[in-house]
């Protein structure tokens, strides 16, 4: 089979901004202490895990599951408060969702529209799904550059915005006057992305019933059930029946599901968990602070961004890696992440590791 025959059949069938993409890359983390990925540290109690298998043992794998997910839903209904006359969408990750919800307004000249740095998949599913990418740079507090913001929604009339709440990578949450003003400002969909709305006391359900044209994206993979892949959208019933057209069916499988209600049923252990990384994220930030050589950013998620001395961020994170501890190198990513990390909020050993190695490295 000749490389070259290959090579020039990709030239001519594969989409050029397509050849120009680089795939999503997840580094091996086998044996190391991962705080790179914004999970859950914690596993269940031995006791709720014997409990979720011997649930999994009614499972009928021969049988596709309710493509509805309805007791799923229920279970997301009651512990997360959504209102009533509000549907809910599930995805396989929120990932999912956000391929749905730009396949749904995906024509020719069409935008999504997200300030930067923000979440990575925003641009790259624009991409996949043939719609115009426009990234509006956050101010010098990563807050909302709200007349960037409200320029770039005029000129280019995005079908899509997407607002990160807490933001990743920075952690922060924007201005809610800053909020307002750009979801009055736009024509399309707005949607909030509270994938890490557990680790904050703000909540933003109620902007899906102040304004028509707002949907709320949440995630179960930050609160310890990453390996699910469970997503949601929460918004007006008419919204949800249009993207129901471009969902996939069964697209939530049948372990996931009775996963997942089992999850929501004992949802008082991920809310002990949530309220541990909560604790540890204060504690660790206070650390970090200790430390002259760091500039650390308030977190309102779970992970907090540092910036390192200038240049060594590349150097800072492969001597962690040496030492079996993985976090993010956004250095190189986003011109306002020059010399920065991600630390994920890990258990407090981890933390005490971090902290360790952070400190041996920089004395270096």
């Amino acid at each position: 089979m000749s490389s070259d025959r290959i090579g020039a059949r990709i030239q001519q069938w594969v989409r050029p901004e397509i050849r120009a993409l680089s795939a999503y890359h997840v580094p091996p983390a086998q044996g190391m202490i991962k705080l790179d990925a914004m999970e859950n540290p914690y596993r269940w109690p031995d006791e709720l895990i014997d409990a979720w298998l011997e649930k999994l043992r009614g499972v009928h794998l021969n049988r596709y599951p309710d493509p509805q997910a309805s007791l799923v839903k229920d279970g997301l209904r009651r512990e997360m408060g959504v209102p009533a006359g509000h549907d809910i969408l599930l995805g396989n990750g929120s990932d999912e969702i956000i391929q749905m919800l730009a396949l749904m307004v995906s024509a020719r000249g069409r935008c999504v529209l997200a300030p930067e740095p923000g979440f990575v998949m925003y641009r790259m599913i624009a991409t996949l799904t043939g719609l115009d990418y426009v990234g509006v740079p956050l101010d010098a507090s990563f807050d909302l550059d709200l007349d960037a913001m409200l320029a770039a929604i005029k000129q280019h009339q995005p079908a899509l915005v997407f607002l990160a709440l807490p933001n990743n990578p920075t952690g922060n949450i924007f201005a809610v006057d800053r909020l307002r003003a750009v979801i009055e400002a736009s024509e399309g969909l707005v949607v909030l992305d509270e994938a890490y709305t557990a680790f904050t006391d703000a909540d933003h359900l109620g902007f899906a019933e102040d304004y028509d044209n707002v949907l709320i994206m949440r995630t179960l993979s930050k609160v310890g059930l990453a390996g699910l892949r469970l997503g949601l959208l929460i918004g007006a019933a008419p919204w949800l029946a249009e993207l129901e057209k471009v969902r996939m069916p069964y697209n939530i499988n049948v372990l996931t599901q009775l996963s997942a209600e089992f999850a929501l049923e004992n949802f008082q252990v991920i809310r002990q968990q949530t309220a541990a990384v909560r604790a540890e994220r204060e504690r660790l930030t206070s650390e970090l602070r200790d430390i002259a050589a760091l500039q650390v950013w308030p977190s309102e998620a779970n992970f907090v961004l540092i910036r390192v001395p200038e240049g060594r961020a590349p150097a800072i994170f492969e001597a962690l890696k040496a030492r079996n501890i993985l976090v993010k190198c956004l250095d190189g990513s986003h011109p306002k992440l020059h010399d920065c990390l991600r630390l994920t909020v890990g258990e407090p050993g981890d933390s005490d590791q971090l902290l360790a190695a952070l400190r041996e490295t920089l004395a270096a």
